[in-house]
């Protein structure tokens, strides 16, 4: 029986010690964000302590968000996708390209961001899944693939002033309730862009997906172990290539909202993306090794990262080595706690 998988009377599947690590995972990541925070608003007051400031790092990785928890459901399965990053770039360029040269519109540039996705998608899924590539490298080679495309579209930076692109990247959804005054005294509303809402949106459906059908208990299934999830019947080819695909349609989505938020297409968007993505999973509670994972834990392991960011950059710390090294040093505590669960789990089994 694979890591977390268990059959029931019925003979049909249900999670056991999956969903047990995952949930410990998730609890650790979600304690391990609010100590940050807190500490960050207790110890350094001034931004944090105003809720624009936790508003603006949703602002400000709506697409991150997106483009995690599709690294987190190709992570479930055992897999890796390093290509988000390069597909978020060539999304935006050719959406910039698209609106700025082309005559088009929100619709068409949608469509686009989706298909470009898509297409990543089905190649590298059918690479990974039916001809049995490694997903590092079909994913390597969309990556570098991505990025070439994206020169080729355009070499110069697009900005774009299509008047229905403008209007949807302008729009401010107040949070009611959590305004504050500046400096002269006047109230400020709280607010978020349409990308946070697209983003939560996505969460929430993965999560739905992940826990409560049979494709998602087919994710953890394989992710544990590929010769007993085709004992119980799973399709692992089909699972993976769903998996690949699924992961890229959201980079095509997660360089949309990207592009929303910058408004311009340039050779240099969503540059480290991939990194950030997977770091975020692994904060989250994804194992690197598969079947355990949430979404919900990735979404706080993009909080996280990002916290401790601004953290290190409040503290005067504005190098961006010294950002590296503090976010190296999480992930290396995430790893050790992964390691314990999994120690636990072995131990568990004998």
């Amino acid at each position: 029986m694979p890591n977390g998988i268990a059959l029931d009377k019925q003979g049909r599947i249900r999670r056991r010690a999956a969903m047990t690590d995952t949930n410990l995972l998730l609890t650790i990541t979600v304690v391990v964000f609010f100590i940050l925070y807190l500490s960050a608003v207790f110890f350094l007051g001034g931004s944090f302590a105003k809720p624009q400031n936790f508003l603006n790092i949703l602002n400000n990785n709506a697409s991150l968000i997106v483009l995690a928890c599709g690294m987190s459901i190709v992570m479930i399965t055992g897999g890796i996708d390093i290509s988000v990053g390069g597909v978020t770039c060539l999304v935006c360029m050719t959406c910039a390209v698209n609106l700025e040269q082309q005559g088009g519109s929100m619709v068409t540039a949608l469509l686009i961001g989706l298909g470009i996705g898509l297409a990543f998608g089905l190649v590298q899924g059918y690479l990974v899944a039916y001809l049995e590539i490694q997903p590092f490298i079909v994913s390597l080679a969309g990556m570098f693939f991505a990025k070439g495309m994206t020169t080729i579209v355009s070499k110069e930076p697009v900005r774009v002033t299509n008047e229905g692109f403008l209007a949807v990247k302008d729009t401010r959804i107040v949070v009611p309730g959590l305004g504050a005054n500046n400096k002269l005294g006047q109230y400020i509303p709280a607010y978020v862009e349409v990308g946070v809402i697209i983003a939560l949106v996505v969460v929430v459906l993965l999560f739905c997906l992940l826990r409560w059908t049979r494709l998602g208990r087919a994710f953890y299934a394989v992710g544990g172990s590929n010769q007993s999830a085709n004992m119980l019947g799973i399709n692992v080819r089909r699972t993976k290539f769903l998996a690949h695909v699924l992961c890229s349609v959201l980079a095509g989505l997660g360089g949309i909202l990207y592009f929303l938020h910058v408004g311009s297409g340039d050779v240099a968007n969503g540059a480290g993306d991939e990194m950030n993505a997977i770091a975020s999973s692994i904060i989250g509670g994804t194992l690197l090794t598969g079947g355990v994972g949430n979404v919900l834990g990735t979404f706080f392991g993009v909080l996280s990262l990002n916290t401790i960011k601004r953290i290190v950059s409040s503290l005067g710390f504005d190098e961006a080595w010294w950002s590296n090294i503090t976010v190296a040093a999480m992930l290396c505590l995430f790893l050790v706690i992964q390691s314990v669960v999994l120690l636990r789990k072995n131990t568990g089994k004998q």
